[in-house]
């Protein structure tokens, strides 16, 4: 990312020794792992609209829809100078098929044109992806970088928990050690989670407790169809036995 925006700065410096602009970039990596807060900064530090677009949302069941669709995208984004940054990129630069039927061979379709067009367009592209193994190789061979987000060490957790927990925040036994030991999670979950305890605890008119930051684990656990029994809990798990 240093990269694109040491270039993006002074293209004629580079220009002059045979560099070329590079078109794409990947961001892959676990949801909340930093992908879209990256794209935000480096559209702040090069002085630029971030021009967001989800993908799954321009995709369209009927032929030549999503063309069309993306054909305002990227007209809008070369007039409008701005950073764009496709978000859920699996969604339409999936890996091509076989041609079985009509609607294979349209899918394919697809792929071709935005891969030409991303070559086309006179500027950067950012696209993020949660599912890398998902993308079209030849659509990876596009990419001038790929870049991997992985899950943040157990120290990086525990900074992240401070973080997201400061001692501006009512707060009474929270063991940082032991959540960051424990549960590896990605920085938007203990952002999610941290949030939710603290709302919890706002209900009852008193500070975070471990109880409070349990429970918001245990819902943002539930969102993703896992159920956390006592044990995972290790040493908080007293808190769940009855009476």
């Amino acid at each position: 990312i240093s990269e694109i925006v040491e270039y993006l700065k002074d293209p004629l410096r580079f220009q002059l020794v045979g560099g070329q602009i590079p078109k794409g970039c990947l961001l892959t990596g676990d949801p909340g792992t930093g992908k879209t807060m990256a794209a935000n900064i480096l559209a702040s530090i090069l002085g630029l609209a971030l021009y967001r677009v989800d993908l799954s949302q321009v995709v369209d069941k009927y032929i030549g829809e999503s063309e069309k669709r993306l054909e305002q995208v990227f007209a809008t984004a070369e007039k409008s100078n701005v950073l764009l940054f496709f978000d859920e990129a699996d969604s339409i630069f999936g890996k091509r098929s076989e041609v079985k039927e009509a609607n294979d061979r349209f899918a394919n379709i697809q792929v071709s044109y935005i891969l030409q067009r991303i070559e086309d367009y006179d500027g950067v592209v950012l696209l993020a992806t949660n599912l890398k193994k998902n993308i079209d190789e030849a659509f990876m061979r596009r990419m001038r970088y790929v870049v991997e987000f992985q899950l943040p060490g157990e120290a990086q957790r525990e900074e992240l928990w401070r973080a997201c927990l400061p001692e501006t925040v009512p707060s009474s036994g929270v063991d940082f050690g032991y959540l960051a030991r424990r549960f590896e999670l990605a920085g938007g979950a203990i952002k999610n989670i941290a949030l939710n305890a603290a709302f919890l605890a706002a209900e009852e008119d008193g500070p975070v407790t471990m109880r409070h930051i349990l429970d918001s684990l245990r819902n943002e656990n539930l969102k993703r169809g896992k159920t956390m029994l006592n044990q995972d809990f290790a040493e908080y798990g007293f808190l769940y036995e009855r009476p």
